[in-house]
């Protein structure tokens, strides 16, 4: 679309600040008792209060509350104990009331972080500007008639949190982190189910470009409603490569809302970009302050959960897992629920996490199902890692033989199934050094290799000894009695 050159692209900076907009998990909207569960039939989630009849009065969603601080809680917000709701007056054709109920000049959290580490090593800390309540609008659908548009208004009242960053993204990159953060921290907290496709968690993003250097902000495009973190990252450098284009011909930047076709990868402008005068903003009259109180954030802040921030740095610091590993196993919550049962089995921590990222979840995929499906209890794993860390079986032989049987016959340990199927090492029991100078005498050009300083053979002959063997010896101790008999073999 552009043809911006590299030179001139570098004399420009990005900047971009994210409004995410979560669906909370509650059963209920937020001022009224309708359902607002996922996928019903349209306008059957609806009473008086969500369609807007006059004369009928909201009442706030308790659940909404506890939710909200939780969030702040888990970003260090500072929580604002003097709640007020307001409406944000504007016309679209599926908000009933012809306003929303949200939250302006007091919102309830203030300020806060989100750290995400980048692809170089590098932590960056994403700072928040403050986390709203509000209720969403309804659904309008164009492609259901030929002449004609079609209501849903079975999402009118859903309940919603607008977390909006300070404008400290510098890259798409980041920006795919930042959202990987708060999806990670939605569902940890289990307040939001994170799921994109379904609308549960929807993004906006502010994009404005400046000379390297320069302090004052540019002009700044919304683009609303990205569905995906992918096309959160294409639409955020479509319109890098956009601006610069148009500021390079000597053009200016028009402050209006955009829309991404993820068909093109481009943006068009889909309005002028209101300002928060156009909403004229008043106190909402039918709702009350919410007052708080610091017991009650104290009780909701007990209620949390250990959040995936202070994992990734207890695994790393405390358990010594690797970066890959604390990130893997904190991406999931059920995953990282797992794993925290799993070393409360064990004390080979390093293990733990080989099990969950090798044969455990080539399980899950292979089966297509979910760690809370897994038949595999940690108790029985962790049985399996103490047979192998005993020396017992060998980690191959309980990969390929005994895990299978765990997986099927949740009635049997690991030791169980060793013991059935004849896998046990037995100390001395085995002539171990015969089943080596079988396998040398029949690969003697392999062992001429070895003593020219091919050192890559050891493999061959470990995996031969290991299939005369069936399995049932020390690995280490027999790799260092056969490079014992090769080096006395020179």
């Amino acid at each position: 679309m552009t043809n911006t050159s590299v030179a001139n692209t570098d004399k420009y900076e990005l900047v971009v600040g994210l409004e995410v907009h979560a669906q909370l998990s509650t059963a209920s909207k937020i001022f009224s008792a309708d359902s607002s569960a996922f996928g019903g039939k349209p306008n059957t989630h609806i009473s008086p209060i969500s369609l807007g009849h006059p004369g009928t009065l909201p009442r706030i969603n308790r659940k909404v509350i506890e939710y909200a601080v939780k969030l702040g809680l888990a970003v260090d917000s500072q929580i604002n104990l003097h709640n007020h709701f307001s409406r944000k007056n504007y016309f679209y054709a599926d908000l009933p009331k012809g306003y929303q109920i949200s939250q302006d000049t007091q919102p309830i959290c203030i300020g806060g972080s989100v750290e995400v580490h980048l692809k170089s090593g590098e932590t960056k800390s994403i700072a928040i500007h403050h986390i709203h309540m509000e209720e969403d609008a309804g659904k309008s659908m164009h492609d259901q008639h030929t002449t004609e548009s079609f209501i849903d208004l079975n999402r009118a009242g859903v309940p919603l949190l607008e977390i909006v960053s300070e404008p400290d993204i510098r890259s798409a990159e980041e920006a795919h982190q930042y959202l990987t953060e708060i999806r990670r921290l939605v569902r940890f907290l289990d307040i939001c189910d994170g799921n994109m496709e379904e609308g549960s968690l929807r993004c906006d993003a502010n994009i404005s470009v400046r000379l390297k250097g320069a302090e004052k902000l540019g002009n700044r495009c919304e683009v609303k409603n990205l569905n995906s973190f992918r096309n959160v990252q294409r639409a955020i450098e479509h319109e890098f490569a956009r601006q610069v284009e148009v500021l390079e011909a000597g053009g200016h930047i028009d402050q209006n809302t955009l829309n991404f076709d993820a068909d093109t990868g481009e943006t068009s402008v889909l309005r002028s970009k209101e300002m928060a005068n156009d909403y004229r903003y008043f106190p909402d009259p039918d709702l009350p302050p919410v007052v708080l109180t610091e017991d009650y954030v104290q009780k909701v802040r007990a209620m949390m959960p250990e959040l995936p921030k202070a994992l990734y740095h207890k695994y790393i610091n405390e358990l010594g897992l690797s970066v890959y590993d604390a990130s893997v196993i904190t991406a999931d919550k059920d995953v990282a629920h797992y794993f925290a049962e799993l070393i409360k089995l064990t004390s080979n921590y390093k293990g733990a996490a080989n099990w969950l990222m090798g044969s455990v979840k080539s399980y899950l995929n292979d089966h297509s199902i979910s760690i809370n499906d897994f038949s595999l209890e940690p108790a029985r794993l962790a049985g399996l890692i103490a047979l192998v860390d005993s020396g017992k079986v060998s980690s191959s032989v309980a990969a390929h033989k005994i895990f299978p049987v765990l997986c099927k016959d949740v009635t049997k340990t690991a030791t169980k199934i060793a013991e059935e199927l004849n896998l046990l090492i037995e100390e001395g029991g085995t002539d171990v050094s015969g089943f080596i100078r079988e396998t040398l005498a029949k690969h003697p050009d392999k062992v001429n290799e070895y003593h020219k300083g091919k050192k890559g053979v050891l493999g061959l002959f470990m995996g031969e000894i290991m299939k005369l063997s069936k399995g049932k010896i020390d690995p280490k101790k027999t790799n260092q009695l056969l490079m014992e008999i090769l080096e006395s073999s020179k």
